[in-house]
């Protein structure tokens, strides 16, 4: 249901009922959804696939994303790019868990269980955010530091480290979070809003915002 490391991007809308329709691509004609086993506020337009158990991380980056102020594309990418969705991933070095916490970094941030889907997730989002404010929201460079550490980063003047290995991680979770609103073109704005009918997502498209159902900007 969720995407392999080669897909670039997860679609969300809430449709007028308050459903979350998530989907790994754009959907512009009425497009059959699946429900989440036990996700009920979720919608997906592609059926779970036995191997896959990604989505039933997605309520912890949504909440955790949204406590930390932090765009769930992004947390989605770092799990992505770290771990793969499993949490019982450990890198060579000891890195653990969905986000690869590191034991002293885990320790530091209060998480007691790394394995933890949501222990590690609350960790993991709380690290992005100190970085993300210790370099200006720039986060390009908070991922070089999530991947190499701030020291790296103040070593080479504030700019990302020349590692290969640093400058790929940056690349690739950049390519999978997606671009940031600030860094659009401007365009006129058309907002797009999903709404269920007859177990079928369809969307809706408008100059005008909606009042009561939550979009998506197009442009603008």
């Amino acid at each position: 249901m969720w995407p392999s490391q080669a897909d670039a991007q997860i679609y969300a809308w809430r449709d007028a009922h308050g459903t979350l329709v998530l989907s790994d691509r754009p959907i512009d004609k009425p497009t059959e959804v699946y429900t989440v086993d036990r996700a009920p506020s979720y919608v997906t337009t592609r059926p779970a696939q036995p191997s896959t158990a990604h989505a039933e991380y997605e309520p912890l980056i949504q909440e955790h994303a949204q406590s930390q102020s932090l765009r769930p594309e992004l947390v989605r990418a770092v799990i992505q790019i770290e771990s793969g969705f499993n949490p019982r991933a450990q890198s060579a070095k000891g890195a653990m868990g969905l986000m690869q916490l590191m034991p002293a970094t885990a320790r530091w941030l209060g998480v007691n269980n790394p394995w933890d889907p949501s222990q590690n997730i609350r960790g993991g989002t709380k690290y992005l955010r100190q970085l993300l404010d210790q370099y200006d929201g720039n986060e390009q460079l908070a991922l070089a530091a999530y991947n190499a550490g701030s020291g790296a980063v103040a070593r080479y003047g504030g700019r990302i480290p020349p590692y290969r290995e640093t400058r790929d991680y940056v690349r690739k979770v950049s390519s999978v979070a997606g671009q940031t609103e600030a860094t659009l073109p401007p365009k006129p704005a058309i907002y797009k809003t999903i709404e269920l009918i007859d177990g079928r997502a369809v969307p809706r498209y408008s100059s005008v915002r909606p009042k009561d159902a939550t979009y998506e900007i197009l442009g603008g």
